[in-house]
């Protein structure tokens, strides 16, 4: 069988992501339009309307437009946009986000994507959400770094002139991040967490870390105990890799661009016993498992085909 798959918005950065990891695979037929008839309505409606699946790479208004124009068409569809990730009628596109969660992808017929911090966001959180171990109401601080090229066609544009006024900056200062209602709620918190993201001066790759005090646990436990929870949670992950206790204790820094070129998302656990802390940290390429990877995914998935098939791990 053929999968015919149409790239709604291609030629952004996350579309020619999609587009490397789909190129060469025999058993996936790409739908493209000639550049002239990106835009055109009539054309992007015809492509909606032939693909078995429609990857929509485009700002939120777009994307809203594109489930519009397939109508009642039987293409399923998965939305890379900001627009649906907290909408109960779409499914979120974060396989690992229970261990049954694959399952609901495969029957979907509309998928969310999530975006790259709110995903790492939720990776770290939900597990111990699920196991009790952190309240629901719980008030977290999280602290983020992305590469450049998670900040769009003007930000991408600014760095790579070298007219970007530093090498390193935060933002979000007014505390209103688009990722925030999507943290919360797929995480399985009912408060959104005070989120501090900042963006660095390398095209991809990102970090993002959440404090923990002893006394934000329900059932603190040892770090070993911890470690156990998300061993349990990502069993089954391939794409999930929960670094092991020996490696994490010989780094002395974690460099943003870890992960970079992956579509693995890395899990490193670190703790004070003595003090009564801990530092969850994960690691992903922003464009890889906070984009593409998880789209390529999603898309394995909903086909039928090998989870991985595609994926850069």
């Amino acid at each position: 069988m053929t999968l015919s798959v149409f790239i709604d918005g291609g030629e952004g950065t996350t579309g020619l992501e999609i587009r490397d990891r789909l190129a060469a695979r025999a058993e996936i037929e790409l739908i493209a339009l000639e550049e002239p008839l990106r835009k055109d309505t009539a054309a992007r409606a015809e492509a909606l309307h032939s693909a078995d699946i429609a990857i929509l790479c485009l700002p939120d208004d777009a994307a809203r437009e594109a489930v519009e124009l397939t109508g009642d068409a039987n293409t399923r569809i998965i939305d890379a946009s900001t627009a649906h990730r907290s909408d109960d009628d779409w499914t979120y596109g974060f396989a690992e986000l229970e261990p049954d969660h694959r399952q609901h992808i495969r029957a979907a017929r509309r998928v969310t994507n999530p975006g790259c911090y709110a995903l790492t966001f939720v990776a770290l959180i939900r597990p111990l959400v699920s196991a009790g171990v952190i309240s629901p109401d719980a008030l977290l601080t999280v602290n983020a770094t992305s590469g450049y090229s998670g900040g769009g066609k003007a930000m991408i544009a600014e760095f790579e002139s070298g007219t970007a006024p530093t090498a390193y900056r935060n933002y979000a200062l007014t505390l209103q991040h688009k990722h925030l209602p999507e943290m919360a709620k797929r995480s399985g918190l009912t408060t959104p967490p005070l989120f501090s993201p900042s963006v660095a001066n390398t095209y991809r790759g990102m970090i993002v870390e959440v404090p923990l005090t002893a006394n934000q646990l329900t059932d603190a436990g040892s770090l070993a105990d911890i470690r156990g929870i998300f061993e349990d949670h990502y069993a089954d992950a391939a794409a999930v890799r929960i670094a092991p206790q020996s490696e994490t204790d010989a780094l002395a820094n974690i460099p943003i661009e870890r992960r970079a070129g992956s579509d693995l998302l890395e899990i490193m656990l670190f703790g004070s016993t003595e003090a009564g802390q801990l530092r969850l940290v994960g690691v992903i390429d922003n464009l890889g498992k906070g984009a593409a990877g998880s789209a390529v995914q999603s898309l394995n998935l909903m086909a039928g085909f090998d989870e991985t098939a595609g994926l850069r791990l």
